[in-house]
């Protein structure tokens, strides 16, 4: 197990299934958070992805908040349906996870594909989520992109061809290291061991490729631009500008679609994909920001 010092484990029977989620232990701490008001990460989506990726970060706000991270289904320790997985059911789960586990509306952090899904969640939920502070937020079909013109996501489509690829090349120790260097870390020489063996125990949990392989296909993917422009949930964006599946210039495009509900855009010089990982001190740092400037 990976969880921080000072966290523990809990569980939640939900609609599509249990989710599993970190909170602080109140036995570990001496006082009650100074503030009621939730502060939830939500974790992206790629080989191995869990809550993990933000423990790093959200241990160091626990004294000022209620913290909740959450696996989500098909990942980390929640539950692995041996079933399709939709972009419709992840807003679905991400919003009943919400409203089942803040007793008032939060502040959400989250990254990659399901910060992208949490806008269109914030969209059909006005009252839902106070505000978001959000990592390289992308559908990965953003401008009219073609998420599945790859050679990587036409492989995965071929049936067997799929399973052997995920078991083979992704669900193993030099996959995930591989698949880090490449696609989350600017600079590889931040991938620890215990990452990977985070991403490794998430990603060869049972059914685990089901929702992997459905994120490689592009299954997922979605247009955040036709979406974005209607966001009135107030919102910082976060971005690596070596960022490899979303470059910094998709970023930039899609803030500037909202300057009103997007009011800060922050980029960080040699950093990727998951900078609350590769520097979660920074990124400790610009949430603080913004949970100042969202007390104002």
């Amino acid at each position: 197990m990976f969880i921080p010092p000072g966290f523990v484990q809990r569980s939640l029977v939900l609609s599509q299934g249990t989710v599993v989620y970190f909170e602080a232990d109140p036995d570990f701490w001496p006082a009650p958070p100074a503030s009621p008001r939730p502060l939830v990460f939500i974790h992206g989506f790629g080989g191995g992805s869990s809550s993990y990726e933000w423990s790093k970060v959200y241990p160091a706000f626990a004294a000022d908040y209620p913290v909740l991270a959450p696996d989500l289904i098909g990942w980390g320790q929640s539950d692995h349906p041996d079933r399709p997985l939709t972009t419709a059911a992840y807003e679905a789960l991400l919003a009943e996870i919400l409203q089942k586990l803040c007793p008032e509306p939060p502040m959400v952090v989250a990254s990659s594909l399901s910060a992208a899904m949490l806008v269109r969640v914030a969209i059909a939920h006005p009252t839902l989520i106070r505000g978001m502070f959000l990592v390289t937020p992308a559908g990965l079909a953003d401008f009219g992109q073609d998420p599945s013109s790859s050679f990587i996501n036409q492989v995965v489509k071929l049936p067997l061809i799929d399973q052997l690829l995920y078991r083979g090349a992704i669900a193993t120790a030099e996959g995930i290291k591989l698949f880090l260097a490449q696609r989350q870390f600017a600079d590889a020489s931040k991938i620890s061991d215990e990452m990977v063996a985070a991403y490794l125990a998430s990603a060869q949990q049972p059914n685990a490729d089901v929702a992997a392989l459905a994120f490689v296909r592009g299954d997922l993917s979605f247009d955040l631009a036709v979406d974005l422009p209607q966001l009135t949930t107030p919102t910082t964006m976060l971005w690596g500008e070596a960022a490899q599946l979303t470059d910094i210039d998709t970023g930039r495009r899609l803030a500037a679609l909202n300057p009103t509900a997007i009011r800060r855009f922050e980029a960080l010089p040699g950093v990727g994909l998951t900078p609350q990982l590769e520097v979660p001190g920074v990124t400790i740092g610009l949430i603080q920001q913004f949970l100042e400037a969202m007390a104002l």
